[in-house]
């Protein structure tokens, strides 16, 4: 009897699960994978691609058509939706199709990777569909060419890239502004200093402890917008790129499987997980990525938790125990400040030199590894 192996979730981490899985050709089990979006999209160069004429479109989206039909046909499905109801004891979810369609698709286990979205709707992840997250790059890229002021709200370390981006094309020309909720860039990390230092070099204005609580037209009916801060202090902007808000994409699983906001191990919202990354209270439900924000959101984090649930899925369906999940080697957080400058730690006390996180990550933003996702070298 065929096993199911439901994958929620079309980006790094359930991407990169169903390769690992499909790989070893496991006898009578099916892989399904859901996605909202047609395309796999490399979004951490999208702080680069809202600056008009730098990146195609076809170099940060790449159809999971492709990258799935290497595999033989009967080993997977790959179905485009969104998951609206999760029944772990009854071992199904609902989808509701692209074409508004419903489809309730048992599974024998089932891997969440569904990620988490920017609230408002930002074109750092992907809205919805394909053609919605071009249509929020593509509109940022216009908004971008036609403002003389620019206000980026959130300096962690989307906001910093952006600002970054946003300094090196138009410092010169435009005035760029990054807003900063506390005293110091980045949530405090040993990195602030440095990338404030880069930002300055790109005329990029930092102002501190300048915390957004509203954004809305001017009433002048000007085409600008007025940001409103805590202090009461007002900004009137063309343009207001926000880079805060992170939602964790878990609307359809049911909330006692969730952290609470007086849980301080992981993020309000985001799906509780034991050492082997699988869910809370269950034995075939596992979890990867921004759903489990543990120890916190992040590529090369996402990368380990992936291989780790991929090995404990493929253990479980052979009968076996499952492992301790690993995570990367070092926390590692590296950050493009522009075409030609970065900022970066290791574990938060080994400072990374500019140049290594430019040749590593502010060259190309990582597009190279794009190519390992639809080829299935990444697993």
């Amino acid at each position: 009897m065929s096993k199911t192996v439901l994958i929620l979730g079309g980006s790094f981490g359930g991407l990169h699960v169903a390769h690992a899985l499909l790989k070893k050709n496991i006898k009578d089990v099916k892989v399904i994978l859901v996605s909202k979006n047609t395309h796999f999209f490399w979004n951490l160069a999208s702080v680069r691609a809202i600056i008009p004429g730098q990146i195609k479109d076809e170099d940060i989206f790449k159809p999971l058509e492709s990258a799935l039909s290497r595999y033989p046909a009967e080993s997977w499905e790959l179905v485009i939706g969104t998951a609206t109801e999760a029944d772990f004891d009854a071992k199904t979810v609902g989808i509701t199709l692209a074409d508004g369609a419903a489809r309730t698709i048992p599974f024998d286990q089932l891997v969440l990777a569904t990620g988490a979205r920017t609230n408002p709707d930002a074109p750092w992840k992907a809205p919805g569909s394909y053609e919605q997250a071009l249509a929020a790059l593509h509109a940022t890229s216009a908004g971008v060419a036609n403002a003389q002021h620019i206000v980026v709200g959130g300096a962690g370390g989307t906001g910093i890239e952006v600002a970054g981006e946003l300094g090196y094309e138009y410092g010169k020309t435009k005035e760029i502004v990054l807003l900063c909720a506390g005293d110091k860039l980045a949530n405090g990390h040993s990195v602030a200093a440095s990338a404030a230092s880069e930002l300055a070099k790109l005329n990029v204005t930092i102002k501190y402890n300048a915390r957004v609580v509203e954004v809305r037209p001017s009433a002048d009916n000007d085409n600008k917008t007025v940001v409103v801060l805590a202090n009461g202090e007002t900004v009137t902007t063309d343009l207001y790129l926000p880079t805060t808000g992170q939602v964790p994409n878990t609307d359809y699983i049911p909330a006692r499987f969730l952290s609470g906001e007086g849980d301080s191990a992981t993020a309000a919202g985001t799906v509780v997980v034991d050492e082997f990354l699988r869910v809370a209270g269950t034995q075939n439900v596992w979890a990867c990525g921004d759903v489990v924000s543990k120890p916190r959101a992040g590529f090369f984090i996402t990368q380990k938790q992936a291989a780790s649930v991929a090995k404990n899925v493929e253990a479980t369906l052979a009968g076996q125990q499952p492992a301790v999940a690993k995570g990367p080697p070092a926390d590692i957080f590296a950050c493009a400040v522009g075409r030609g400058r970065g900022v970066g730690r290791i574990n938060n006390s080994i400072k990374l030199p500019s140049f290594v996180v430019w040749l590593s990550k502010g060259r190309n933003l990582a597009i190279p590894m794009l190519k390992g996702y639809i080829d299935g070298s990444i697993a």
